[in-house]
């Protein structure tokens, strides 16, 4: 996506992360955008834009996390800026919704992160930022650029000021997680176990192992979601039953449904932290929530003014906390 340096750049946001918004427009050093959802009495609604947006380049924020209507606003408000003359239109997704849904595992069912895909590209977003996608092949479901965030780049810091020993070992709940437990093993100079388990459906554990030593280590789990918190919950008690010192989780999207902050209120974990790509349902004193609007501001800035993201990983991992800019 072509942005010029004149071009007027406009941050909206959707009503499910529209706290975030507000920060990250704060951040890059404008004021939020103007905009409203006219709710009809059945339940349909439609968003609109109140100011002038021809010819800018109009960034909306929102999670598409349930219910539908948030995806269905983000695209309506796609729709909007296309039929009010903006220059670029740019989907920032926070919490990419329905990206479990990225194969097909079983016979007969849809791959819902492709049809997403689809129907972004279709209502004519030009690009999309977004962050710790469940699966990197995602990125290949767009045909237009994709800027994929990480949330390494807030926990790194995290790590490297709450801990200064070599006693720190990374895990990963699951076998699909290795990848990240490893890199962030790698980067910091430290060891990584992993859990094995085995789903008798989804949300439902059958059974789970641990693979690796944990005896007198902290050890920090690590994943992209934390849904039920079964899987995490259930991980954090095996390790301390082999042995650790401590065990805590950072977790990027914190999805939280149904019990789930009252599992981790009940379980082994010290402290879970997380972004905020999506609202807590309610404050816990376990959970430790690491602001994403400095980072998304950032590579907000960087679209504009036609600079490479590829930096901003390796210069926001080694600097503890906000960018000087800003």
């Amino acid at each position: 996506m072509g942005v010029n340096s004149t071009d007027k750049v406009f941050i909206f946001a959707g009503r499910a992360t529209k706290e975030l918004a507000g920060r990250v427009a704060e951040k890059y050093g404008i004021p939020l955008g103007k905009s409203e959802v006219f709710q009809y009495a059945d339940g349909e609604f439609q968003p609109s834009f109140e100011e002038s947006i021809r010819g800018g380049v109009v960034f909306i924020i929102q999670s598409t996390i349930p219910p539908t209507d948030n995806l269905f606003e983000l695209l309506m408000m796609v729709d909007a800026a296309r039929r009010a003359s903006a220059s670029k239109v740019v989907a920032v997704i926070p919490y990419y919704g329905f990206a479990r849904q990225d194969r097909k595992d079983k016979p007969h069912v849809p791959i819902a992160s492709k049809m997403i895909a689809n129907m972004l590209t279709a209502a004519g977003v030009d690009r999309i930022v977004t962050m710790d996608l469940h699966a990197d092949q995602i990125q290949g479901y767009f045909d237009i650029p994709v800027d994929h965030l990480f949330g390494s780049s807030l926990f790194m810091p995290y790590i490297r000021e709450k801990f200064t020993g070599d006693d720190v070992l990374f895990a990963s709940p699951d076998l699909g997680g290795s990848r990240r437990a490893g890199m962030y093993a790698k980067m910091l100079d430290n060891g990584f176990v992993m859990c094995y388990k085995h789903r008798n459906k989804p949300n439902e554990i059958g059974e789970m192992r641990l693979i690796g030593d944990v005896r007198d280590k902290h050890v920090i789990l690590l994943d992209d979601i934390i849904d039920t918190g079964t899987t995490i919950c259930k991980a954090a008690g095996i390790i301390m039953d082999n042995g650790a010192k401590s065990v805590r989780a950072m977790i990027t999207h914190p999805v939280l449904s149904g019990s789930a902050i009252e599992k981790v209120e009940n379980s082994a974990l010290e402290e879970l932290v997380v972004a905020d790509t999506i609202p807590l349902r309610r404050q816990s004193s376990k959970i430790h929530v690491l602001s994403t609007d400095w980072l998304i501001a950032e590579a907000l800035r960087r679209i504009v003014s036609y600079e490479s993201i590829e930096n901003l990983y390796e210069t926001t991992i080694h600097r503890k906390g906000v960018p000087s800019k800003f």
